[in-house]
């Protein structure tokens, strides 16, 4: 059973809530360590001081902010917990927004809000109201001596409280060069945005997130465990082909592309099976073309050699 960051309160007027603040992710990246190759034992990272080079213990060491080159203001433990708020166990809602006024890119990190025993009644009653309103709740929570801004909102039979970013820890967009400006300033034609449009629509659905795997883990781990059962073998895995890049797309080319993949309402990513009957479809007309191109060039041979007999002079007997 996992153990919860903290417990707390989730407060909003004068209603509080007693919660445990639980993760609402899980790692699943495969760790390493680093060996030298020349007899596999680990390297170990030491912590030395850069003018003696001697090591450093863990007491010894502060942190400390570097204001100007070679210039530091060192800071103690006391100093940051006297910087966060006073309040440590409550996530205190500030105020109400509709959830599609928060832009997408301000989610960072999703936790779990657990009710107490005997909590329910509350917890209940701020979710269903958060549901039928379309509201959700922002608040700030301290964690580990930390503030953050947060959204507190329902899904299923749960409140969620995602870490939020703060607008400054955003990059502007404008900070860079994006095309901007009218369609017409880019010749995009009406009938490429409807081509556009329907292809979109027949490669909608609903999204499955159970359907998306991490598949460069999976292999990885797939390789990791033959390695492992061979116990140091050298299993190799095979490249698999480059995807050619095109810096640019010209007019032809975009509506050559979009009417292809309306012909052949193509998904993306693209299934094994659905790969393996678009090549059982293409083989016969493969097999038919080079039936044709066949027949084309032994018809062009007989009206060369036809004509080939008629421009030859005829020979008189005896």
């Amino acid at each position: 059973m996992a153990r919860p960051i903290w417990t707390g309160t989730l407060s909003f007027g004068l209603l509080n809530v007693p919660v445990s603040l639980m993760s609402g992710e899980r790692k699943v990246d495969l760790h390493f360590r680093m060996l030298d190759a020349r007899d596999r034992k680990p390297i170990r990272f030491e912590r030395v001081n850069a003018d003696t080079g001697e090591e450093v213990p863990w007491k010894d060491i502060v942190k400390a902010y570097e204001y100007d080159k070679g210039s530091y203001v060192v800071l103690e433990e006391s100093d940051i917990k006297s910087a966060a708020p006073e309040s440590h166990e409550t996530v205190e809602v500030e105020t109400f927004v509709d959830a599609g006024q928060i832009d997408p890119r301000y989610y960072e990190k999703p936790y779990l809000l657990v009710p107490g025993k005997k909590a329910e009644k509350g917890y209940v009653l701020l979710r269903e109201t958060l549901r039928r309103t379309g509201k959700v709740g922002i608040a700030r929570v301290v964690v580990r001596t930390r503030q953050y801004l947060c959204a507190v909102m329902p899904h299923d039979d749960a409140l969620v409280l995602m870490i939020l970013r703060y607008p400054q820890e955003l990059v502007d967009p404008e900070d860079y060069k994006l095309p901007s400006g009218s369609l017409s300033e880019y010749r995009i034609s009406s009938k490429e945005t409807a081509m556009a449009e329907q292809l979109i629509e027949s490669m909608s659905g609903e999204w499955k997130p159970d359907e998306y795997h991490d598949e460069f883990r999976e292999r990885l781990q797939t390789l990791l465990t033959r390695r492992i059962k061979s116990k140091g073998g050298t299993t190799r895995v095979e490249d698999e082909p480059a995807v050619p890049h095109d810096a640019t797309t010209n007019v032809v080319d975009f509506m050559s592309l979009l009417q292809k993949s309306l012909d052949a309402k193509k998904r993306t990513p693209a299934r094994k099976s659905a790969v393996s009957k678009v090549v059982k479809k293409a083989a016969p007309a493969k097999k038919a073309a080079k039936t044709t191109k066949a027949a084309t060039k032994a018809t062009k041979a007989t009206k060369a050699t036809k004509k080939a007999a008629k421009r030859a002079p005829t020979r008189k007997a005896g």
